[in-house]
């Protein structure tokens, strides 16, 4: 295995950026490749700017660098300057480790976070040398693979991945490897049919589709197939303190700072958020570790900001005294033994930010915080789930305009279910409010509104909705922005209806949809999750050269008798649970978080001895809409419908 080092070097001289592709990071640690050892090449999707913080490729860059039986390098998406001289030179695609070529290594494993990367999914594989469709692919041809949570429905890429890995991979990426390992001699069937019998791993090959009309029928056409295949769940997070050694990059990425994952899961309960239904159950991370990462890691790698992330970290348990220890004391010195520190919560809930929490960030942030109420009226928020009242929000944006800031954004969707007019102004009204309090506390106090369009994701109750028309969108954002005209103290900002519709197609699309990525791919839609490449007439040429509906895959709202193209495939959920969910939805009636009262029974649970650490044993003055916070308490959340100590 030859470094294409020496053919590589004089290309970056016509490149923009070449540091994207000379590695050489802090925290690099790739294993030595060997005899008997898998190679893994862990590849995103998209530029190295982007790819490079993920954090869920470093940790299983690090997890599987660590085994004896395997080694993992890194990859990203070349830009489109390098990727014409690779073409042009006959170069394949490489890592940014050794600068070994793509085909040297046993399987190219994707991380799936946006659907508007499947396109590049397939170039890349094209760009390793590989054929693209997993049918034409022979004997010592890579294995390409997929996880992340676009997994959740992955039939629009399963003619071109081999095998999904389903939920948290730290667990499932050794059982995978020890069946190559052990039946790789035996032919490409043999390694695929042992894959399949993994918990967690989805064959797309093992799994005979057809379609017959609106209808589908999916079924297990290898004997090692299960009928469905249920995601991988790890019971701590404590047992897995990844990454150890956070890369730091050798040029300007986006969240470019320490992360530390504080817990993973949310029970919440917000219809319209995948991330949150498929996560579950919530697993928080010892909060002396927690200490401990953010300790060692600003240590080594010399950054003077650290993310706390979470799906909602101000949910964490005791997290005003995380953050006030790693700010450190007023005097401006630096806590967890370093210079003075930044933190960032990046995912904030309105309804559990206190004035104490604003202080301790504010000690450190002079930039703008986010919230996300998601809906401009109560009861929008209400039907999706989302159980913040004006006065939660209210009380979130003055504490933080007292404590000194003078930016807040603010983060909605438009095009949910039920969706007035009357919501869609409500977003003008909110801004104007919270900058009305802002004065009061601060001289030159503003509101950024972000409004996105809103996609019904799979594994979620909204997944049987219809979204609306890019018409519609237009219509709404018009609205709201004409409303907003002239208001200087609120900037409204939108993402491209089109790009939602394409996302849409995506992420509830079935096998066929397959053709149409390969289609735009073909037509060089690249990068499409970047507004300067996106090119939505691509996607609906493709689709009505291959005689697909857009209206049949992204505005048509879908039946409970329906059979949807990930059915097959479960996030721990019952779907009857999640009909009931979209019926309480449709009813605007809201389901309060689930360590406030009696199980709910959704299944996230059931078959998992998980020590769930809560806030609290009860909720908190005032319901679960306060804000304070008692000392953890652990629960157990067994096979049992009931959560032990919770009522």
């Amino acid at each position: 295995m030859d470094s294409l080092w020496p053919a590589l070097e004089p290309l970056l001289d016509e490149v923009q950026r070449p540091a994207r592709y000379i590695g050489g990071e802090e925290g690099a640690c790739p294993a030595p490749h060997g005899p008997g050892k898998v190679a893994w090449l862990l590849c995103y999707p998209d530029s190295y700017e982007v790819g490079l913080p993920n954090q869920g490729l470093q940790i299983l860059y690090e997890i599987l660098n660590e085994r004896p039986d395997a080694v993992a390098e890194r990859a990203y998406a070349p830009w489109g300057d390098l990727e014409a001289l690779l073409r042009r030179e006959g170069l394949p695609l490489f890592s940014v480790d050794t600068h070994r070529a793509a085909g040297d290594f046993d399987v190219l494993a994707f991380n799936l976070s946006s659907e508007l990367v499947y396109t590049n999914v397939l170039n890349l594989i094209d760009l390793a040398g590989a054929p693209v469709r997993a049918a034409d692919r022979a004997e010592g041809d890579l294995l390409v693979a997929a996880g992340g949570h676009c997994a959740f429905n992955p039939e629009p890429l399963a003619d071109f991945v081999d095998f999904f890995v389903l939920g948290d991979g730290e667990e499932a990426v050794g059982e995978i490897t020890e069946a190559l390992a052990a039946h790789r001699a035996g032919g490409r069937r043999e390694v695929l049919g042992a894959l399949g019998a993994l918990d967690g791993v989805y064959v797309p090959a093992a799994y005979e589709v057809s379609f017959a009309g609106a209808s589908m029928t999916v079924a297990p056409r290898w004997p090692e197939a299960p009928e469905t295949v249920h995601k991988r769940t790890i019971s701590s997070l404590g047992d897995w303190p990844y990454p150890k050694r956070q890369l730091v990059p050798l040029t300007e990425v986006v969240h470019d700072r320490l992360n530390v994952e504080v817990f993973r899961g949310c029970t919440r309960g917000c219809r319209f958020c995948q991330a949150g239904m498929i996560t579950r159950p919530v697993r928080e991370r010892p909060g002396a570790q927690v200490r401990t990462m953010i300790e060692e890691g600003l240590r080594r790698t010399g950054y003077d900001e650290v993310a706390l992330t979470s799906l909602s970290t101000a949910d964490f348990s005791g997290i005003e005294q995380l953050v006030a220890d790693v700010v450190g004391p007023a005097d401006g010195a630096g806590g967890a033994g370093c210079p003075a520190v930044t933190v960032s919560l990046p995912s904030l809930r309105v309804d559990a930010f206190t004035v104490g929490l604003a202080a301790e960030l504010q000690r450190a942030r002079r930039t703008g915080l986010t919230f996300a109420p998601e809906a401009g009226s109560w009861r929008l928020r209400q039907v999706v789930n989302k159980l913040i009242s004006s006065e939660d929000l209210e009380a979130a944006v003055e504490a933080a305009y007292s404590q000194g800031w003078r930016r807040v954004k603010l983060y909605f969707l438009v095009g949910l279910p039920t969706e007035t007019d009357e919501d869609v102004l409500g977003i003008a009204g909110l801004a104007r409010r919270c900058v009305e309090l802002g004065r009061r506390h601060v001289r030159g106090a503003s509101v950024t509104v972000s409004v996105g369009g809103f996609v019904p994701k799979p594994q979620t109750p909204f997944q049987w909705f219809g979204q609306n028309t890019v018409a519609e969108l237009r219509r709404k954002l018009a609205l709201l922005a004409e409303d907003l005209r002239g208001d200087r103290s609120v900037k409204l900002r939108w993402h491209d209806p089109e790009a939602t519709l394409v996302e849409g197609l995506a992420s509830r699309g079935d096998r066929r949809l397959g053709a149409v990525i390969e289609d735009v791919w073909r037509r060089g839609g690249t990068f499409q999750e970047w507004s300067e490449h996106f090119d939505c007439d691509l996607w609906l040429d493709a689709m009505a050269r291959r005689g697909l509906s857009v209206e049949d895959y992204a505005y048509r709202h879908r039946s409970e008798a329906e059979t949807l193209p990930w059915d097959h495939l479960s996030a721990g959920l019952h779907k009857d649970f999640l009909w009931q969910d979209w019926q309480d939805a449709l009813a605007a009636s809201g389901l309060e978080d689930c360590r406030w009262t009696p199980c709910y029974d959704c299944g996230a649970c059931t078959g998992y001895g998980i020590e769930h650490v809560v806030a609290s044993a009860s909720p908190p003055a005032g319901g679960s809409q306060g804000t304070g916070h008692a000392p953890p308490v652990p629960v157990r959340l067994g096979a049992g419908r009931e959560l032990a100590g919770v009522s």
